[in-house]
């Protein structure tokens, strides 16, 4: 788990579940910039345990997970009813044909392809949590 409370922003809730530090930190810092409280899990487990004791607004989910990759985690967190309705935004290199419609059926509600675009992130961010219902 990786919370800083001293580096975190006061605004919306984001969970990021990334098992590479270097995707995690990039991140971090891009959404850090725009205000956004950032939370961190290595592994579906830990990521699991965070979205229950912080609600997020959102979670950004990477489909390569070790141990439980992102297309199970997500068919997992979807089955739990406290935590069913929060928007997950799959992030993943994944980006053959078919990849996209993949995550969506597993339960994300969106998709962005990595490499991600830094300047482009907080955009494709702000969309997701202005489309929540």
């Amino acid at each position: 788990m990786f919370f800083d409370e001293e580096t975190s922003g006061r605004g919306e809730k984001i969970l990021y579940i990334e098992d590479n530090p270097g995707n995690r930190m990039l991140v971090r810092r891009i959404l850090l910039v725009e205000d956004y409280v950032v939370i961190e899990a290595e592994d579906g487990r830990t990521g699991i345990e965070l979205a229950l004791r912080e609600i997020p607004d959102l979670i950004l989910m990477d489909m390569n997970l070790p141990e439980v990759d992102g297309y199970e985690l997500t068919k997992q967190i979807r089955a739990i009813p406290e935590i069913k309705k929060i928007p997950i935004i799959a992030m993943t290199a994944n980006v053959m044909l078919g990849d996209k419609e993949k995550t969506l059926e597993a339960g994300c509600d969106g998709y962005i392809p990595k490499p991600i675009d830094v300047d482009e992130l907080p955009r494709q961010i702000r969309r997701f949590l202005d489309a929540r219902g």
